[in-house]
């Protein structure tokens, strides 16, 4: 793969000294030690590769990934589109990070996927540090930099956006802006999203874009929410509140991922599980919500399976009506995340589906 860059706003491959950039380095290779000092040669059954082909597999129709990066402030956002070949157009897909995740390499590896499978994705920064706005600027930051994202994306030297069947996909923070957007889109000035994977949703003791009811959410929103057992970051009650009371919404299932010890390395059901660290998707912002990606951004089976599989099944069937049951339904294909080099299943996902299904 060639990785492009380009910026006109912002200069990712040279961050502005801060705090933490300068320690960047150091963190980094701090992160490093740990985790070949702890690391255990796998023994015994091992984790599923990439799929060939498939939703979540490895056949990509583009080659090469361009990044721009307006995101200096906390409207400001980055872009990622399809290249080798460059379309003339391509559907958007709005990614929300959870709290103080800024720095795209957190999912870099999801990303890629995302636009060599022929998206553009938008990018938010929405906060400008651990600190400020308050968190009930959030939403609003997030729009601002969707509406700007577009104007730059339709202006400048850019494939060209389709916007009809947005997706936002959301982990944490961004999870539950994701969902409180879907609510409230048109008070924003932002294109309805059409789908929505929300991981791990939620705000820990802070208030902003959280709602008491989600019977706001559009009857034509599809909507995936994805819990791990073993959070120790944000509730599960809360998670369930949204896909409770999102009532006008019938296409929504709630997934919960369990942990799996079976083989090297294991399955684990964290609140970071959606993270998959990609050092080429590296912006120098530094701080320790950052350098914990390091520890736990692994990309595996829980990815190419699960959050991939989801997402690419969920934009299918959004945008052609297929794959819908790969992403819905509570059926084998949604549940199954793979199997170990010995056979044995991976453990499945449990699906709960609205109530009367």
């Amino acid at each position: 793969m060639i990785f492009f860059s380009k910026s006109e706003k912002y200069n990712w491959n040279l961050p502005k000294p801060g705090p933490w950039t300068k320690r960047g380095t150091m963190l980094s290779l701090v992160a490093m030690v740990f985790w070949f000092s702890a690391y255990t040669p796998p023994q015994g059954p091992t984790l599923p590769a990439q799929p060939e082909t498939g939703y979540g597999g490895a056949i990509y129709p583009h080659d090469s990934v361009v990044m721009s990066a307006f995101a200096e402030k906390a409207e400001g956002f980055w872009l990622f589109e399809p290249a080798f070949p460059r379309p003339d157009s391509a559907h958007v897909i709005v990614f929300n990070h959870g709290y103080a995740a800024l720095n795209p390499m957190a999912y870099g590896g999801w990303i890629k996927h995302l636009v060599r499978k022929g998206n553009i994705v938008i990018y938010p920064r929405y906060q400008q540090n651990m600190l400020l706005p308050s968190s009930e600027q959030f939403p609003a930051n997030v729009a601002q930099g969707i509406r700007d994202a577009l104007t730059e994306l339709n202006t400048g030297d850019h494939v060209r956006p389709k916007v009809k069947q947005l997706i936002m996909i959301g982990h944490s923070y961004g999870g539950a802006i994701s969902a409180y957007l879907g609510v409230k889109y048109e008070r924003y000035g932002i294109p309805q999203p059409k789908g929505l994977l929300l991981c791990a949703p939620g705000t820990g003791p802070l208030n902003g874009a959280k709602l008491d009811d989600y019977s706001g959410l559009p009857a034509d929103t599809k909507m995936l929410i994805v819990s791990s057992a073993d959070d120790q970051v944000v509730k599960e009650p809360f998670q369930r509140v949204i896909f409770n009371t999102a009532v006008n919404t019938p296409n929504r299932n709630f997934l919960k991922i369990y942990a799996d010890e079976h083989g090297l390395p294991a399955i684990h059901a964290h609140h970071n599980e959606c993270y998959s660290l990609d050092e080429k998707f590296d912006v120098g912002l530094r701080n320790p919500t950052i350098l914990r990606s390091y520890l736990v951004g692994r990309t595996d089976a829980v990815d190419y399976y699960g959050f991939w599989k989801w997402g690419d099944a969920l934009i299918d069937c959004v945008r052609n009506g297929q794959g819908c049951e790969m992403a819905f339904g509570d059926t084998e294909a949604q549940k199954n995340l793979g199997k170990w080099t010995d056979g044995q299943a991976i453990k499945a996902v449990e699906v709960s589906l609205p109530v009367g299904e």
